[in-house]
């Protein structure tokens, strides 16, 4: 988790600030050390206490944020809290702890006093953001969390020095030189054992193995090989300090072999979980589709029902537009139920042209929805296949590293045998 701390005075505006209600939960989870439970009051009275020194920042406050996506429970809060402050030097201060949850994430704010009763005193806080910084790269790794780059660099010494030919080398494997260094080098702060090294390596993506020439290497996930000495920037005899068991170490074909093999087991597993999740997004996308179907099929058949029902009506109404009896054997007589017949099959071909257009209206307006769940089909399809081709062309490539390693190491295997010595054989019995 990040934490970020620093000396402040301001009680009463701090205690406000973590008291804010802004916060859809807040929580004083602790207040230990002082006279009150209270949190305003408790910051209050170390204010009260400073007033008997000159240190004007007799508070420190920290903040502790874990990843967006994870779920940190109250005990790992104190036993990060409890570590820090160990770290600075507050052990046994009067200290509050504070639980703040907005927009589903939860974090937390711990407050001590500096200020020691028995010598009236503030303590000493050096280095406190350097020593926050270790200790938040520590809980990134315990952990298993991703840790954000800035923090995973920010202690490597400027990687900028790199020569032409570590240049083109980062080029053609299409790194940052940069970047490669300085992993490189956090490696080798973090690793103080070998095992420990060859363990922040692995975690970087990187095989520590037995060089040709260059002593130590780290084999990266595509096969690049980089001298530890040379990428790292130190000597070759303070490698060899740290690095003393080079016999238990692969050489470099051994571990590209394991890389490619490892690599090939693990396209094939993605490969797999790929198309389980594209499966399982096309039932979905197709279960929409028929729904979709079932529910313009229903709006048709309700519409024509009400265009039925409304023809109905009219035709009752243009029957009813036609006079009975001596009446209507007038209008026959004199043209009228002619033009009685023309304004009801004209009104008749008008309510077939509207209702027409109303189905076709309706047609396109499901054709447009229809259309945008197709687009998703299509692109769902496309990149399923971009997805797997993309793991397959990988899968392949390892596949044709491994075997060309299994050649190569077969090759200098019969090479050695074949310069191997004969054994002497004893002549004939005749012959003695």
């Amino acid at each position: 988790m990040i934490l970020v701390g620093n000396q402040r005075g301001g009680a009463k505006d701090l205690a406000l600030h973590l008291l804010k209600q802004e916060n859809e939960h807040v929580e004083v989870h602790e207040v230990r050390g002082f006279a009150s439970d209270n949190l305003m009051a408790a910051l209050n009275e170390a204010y009260a206490i400073s007033r008997a020194t000159r240190c004007k920042q007799f508070l420190f406050s920290l903040s502790l944020n874990p990843p967006k996506h994870e779920n940190v429970s109250t005990e790992t809060f104190k036993q990060a809290i409890d570590r820090a402050e160990e770290k600075l030097g507050l052990n046994d201060q009067p200290r509050a702890i504070v639980f703040h949850e907005k927009k589903g994430r939860r974090h937390c704010h711990a407050v001590w006093s500096r200020i020691k009763l028995d010598e009236m005193k503030a303590v000493q806080l050096s280095f406190s953001k350097r020593r926050l910084i270790d200790l938040s790269r520590e809980l990134f790794l315990e952990h298993g969390w991703t840790m954000p780059a800035g923090l995973r660099q920010a202690h490597a010494r400027d990687p900028l020095n790199f020569t032409l030919a570590e240049w083109q080398q980062a080029k053609r494997i299409g790194k940052d030189p940069k970047q490669i260094k300085a992993v490189l080098q956090e490696c080798w702060s973090l690793g103080k054992t070998q095992n420990a090294f060859a363990h922040a390596l692995k975690e970087q993506g990187y095989l520590l193995a037995r060089g040709d020439r260059r002593g130590f290497v780290a084999v990266d996930h595509r096969g690049e090989v980089f001298a530890v000495s040379k990428w790292v920037g130190i000597k070759t005899k303070e490698v060899r300090t740290r690095l003393t068991d080079e016999k238990n170490l692969p050489s470099v074909d051994e571990a590209r072999i394991r890389i490619a093999t490892d690599m090939t087991a693990r396209l094939d597993t993605l490969s797999q979980e790929q198309m389980t999740v594209f499966a399982t997004r096309r039932a979905e996308l197709e279960e929409k589709r028929q729904a979709l179907a079932s529910q313009n099929q229903a709006e048709r058949q309700k519409l024509i029902a009400i265009q039925q029902s409304y023809w109905q009506e009219k035709h009752q109404e243009w029957q009813n537009n036609f006079n009975k009896g001596m009446r209507g054997l007038f209008d026959r007589l004199t043209g009228r139920r002619k033009q009685i017949e023309e304004r009801n099959e004209l009104d008749a071909w008008q309510v077939q042209v509207r209702q027409q257009q109303e189905r076709d209206a309706l047609i396109f307006q499901q054709l447009e929805t229809r259309r945008t769940l197709q687009a998703r089909i299509e692109r769902l399809e496309s990149l399923k296949s971009y997805r797997l081709d993309e793991l397959e062309h990988d899968r392949s490539q390892y596949q044709a590293m491994r075997d060309q390693r299994l050649e190569q190491l077969e090759t200098q295997r019969q090479e050695r045998n074949r310069d191997r010595p004969l054994p002497r054989q004893r002549g004939p019995e005749w012959t003695r």
